[in-house]
């Protein structure tokens, strides 16, 4: 990336000025290393997206932002209705709600070391993982629209979890205004087996073990000290979610000169909030967020019956969920006022600070946790919210590693077997049913997640609290 396209305003704050059909200003958060190495395509996609009608304060980038369809993968932004203020598919993504939840399991190092390998070849056994990979579950017509309207709450209510679940889920494990009637039937019929299923690309869960800690009182706050041991979860609404936006993509770019818009790119097809279109994928993409949150909720069931099986002292309780690839109707500070505005976060993390009444009693005094997963083999980080990340975009923050290479080009570059005994020969088991699909993930294929996560919270859009390094991965 040409740096002398930015106004630097700090070591982390990159702007690009308003110019040609731009409305606002375009805002990378970035270290100097990491926003070199950026594709070109992130400045021009953060420029696009600052020309969307109803575009409040800035097009923000996240530190681990690379190209994506229409908005970059880290991109975020939100719209105003009044001032017509659009919503756009590719702004949320195809992988509607795609997110991390965090579990504690009450164990250390030497409990998994003693069974490692067994649990690995168990969680790969009962966990469904990979491409078009279908579970146990199947919904008749009434059971899809009861899980789309309940997301996790319609799973606990169903058996697959705890009702102390919820208040560690973002909405609760619900979310609202969702309009099942408006999700097709070919993308019910996408969904109707893969409810408790992992899926494929970068999703994974992981048995990983708390390796550092950065902030004694919130990682106490959290639950979390060195030596313990966690599972990270991370996949979304698999096959609904995609033709979702498949769907609506199509219907927006045929609409968008009915009201007026023109787009600077096909991929940011979008409609006015309060159009027919846009009310029909708002109602539809919330169904997907809670099919996500259903799935995520089943699975914490399937790993606890696993857990229960292998490791019988094992306590998993939920630390947090979060999901990313999200437009959700929050109350941001905007010019002394406050107003109700619609935030894209397109492979973006919401990241409350402290005191939000959205975050769950017990941890609200320390802000939102923030789930941030790195690439196969390396480590993940927990981090919380800050009061700061809301005047600097909207209490953001990054989503994971950001990927530095394609899938195409990391299969040329590297063979699945190879990574797997190298992992192994660190002590992390892998566990896959595609060798091409290790191969497309492999670590070096992404970003370095440490200085993705350092520049974060140096930006002040979230705060690192704890490091994990995984042992166990089953990966799509």
């Amino acid at each position: 990336m040409d740096l002398a396209l930015f106004h630097r305003h700090s070591e982390l704050m990159w702007e690009i000025e308003p110019h040609g059909a731009m409305r606002v200003p375009a805002v990378i958060y970035a270290s100097e290393p990491l926003i070199r190495a950026m594709d070109q395509k992130v400045y021009e996609q953060a420029v696009n997206v600052a020309c969307l009608p109803g575009i409040v304060k800035a097009s923000y980038a996240m530190p681990d932002a690379h190209w994506g369809y229409g908005f970059p993968i880290g991109g975020v932004a939100a719209f105003d209705p009044d001032e017509g203020g659009v919503v756009s598919a590719g702004g949320v993504g195809f992988d509607i709600s795609c997110g991390v939840r965090c579990l504690h399991t009450g164990l250390a190092r030497p409990d998994i070391l003693a069974v490692q390998k067994q649990l690995a070849d168990t969680l790969f056994q009962h966990i469904p993982v990979g491409i078009g990979s279908t579970g146990l579950i199947r919904l008749d017509a009434q059971e899809m629209d009861a899980m789309l309207t309940g997301g996790a709450r319609w799973a606990v209510q169903s058996g697959w979890g705890v009702a102390s679940d919820l208040d560690r889920i973002e909405e609760h494990g619900q979310m609202l205004h969702a309009k099942p009637e408006n999700v097709s039937q070919q993308a019910k019929k996408r969904q109707r087996d893969e409810m408790g299923t992992l899926g494929s690309g970068n999703h994974y869960l992981e048995v990983q073990e708390v390796a550092a800690v950065y902030d004694a009182t919130i990682a106490h706050a959290f639950g979390l000290q060195v030596g313990d041991i966690v599972v990270m979860i991370h996949c979304g609404s698999r096959g609904l979610g995609h033709q979702i936006g498949t769907e609506f993509l199509k219907q927006m770019v045929i609409t968008a000169g009915d009201h007026g818009i023109r787009l600077p790119d096909r991929e940011l097809a979008c409609a006015p909030i309060n159009s027919e279109v846009g009310e029909r994928y708002l109602g539809a993409m919330r169904a997907a967020i809670n099919c996500a949150l259903a799935n995520r909720q089943i699975l914490t069931h399937l790993v606890r019956q696993v857990f229960a099986d292998v490791l019988p002292d094992a306590q998993l309780s939920l630390l947090y969920d979060v999901s990313h690839n999200t437009c959700k109707v929050e109350e941001h500070r905007v010019d002394g006022g406050t107003r109700k505005l619609y935030v894209h976060r397109k492979g973006a993390t919401r990241a409350f600070g402290p005191g939000h009444p959205e975050i769950t009693e017990e941890l609200r005094p320390f802000g939102q946790p923030v789930l941030i997963g790195g690439s196969m083999g390396a480590g993940s980080y927990v981090l919380a919210g800050t009061s700061e990340s809301e005047a600097l975009a909207f209490s953001s923050a990054c989503h994971g590693a950001g990927r530095a290479m394609s899938r195409h080009q990391a299969t040329r570059t590297w063979k699945g077997r190879q990574l797997v005994d190298e992992l192994a020969s660190r002590g992390i088991l892998v566990r896959s049913p595609s060798m091409r699909g290790i191969a497309e993930e492999a670590p070096d294929a992404y970003k370095d997640v440490s200085a993705v996560v350092d520049a974060a919270d140096a930006a002040g859009l979230a705060r690192k609290v704890a490091r994990t390094e995984p042992l166990i991965c089953i990966k799509g």
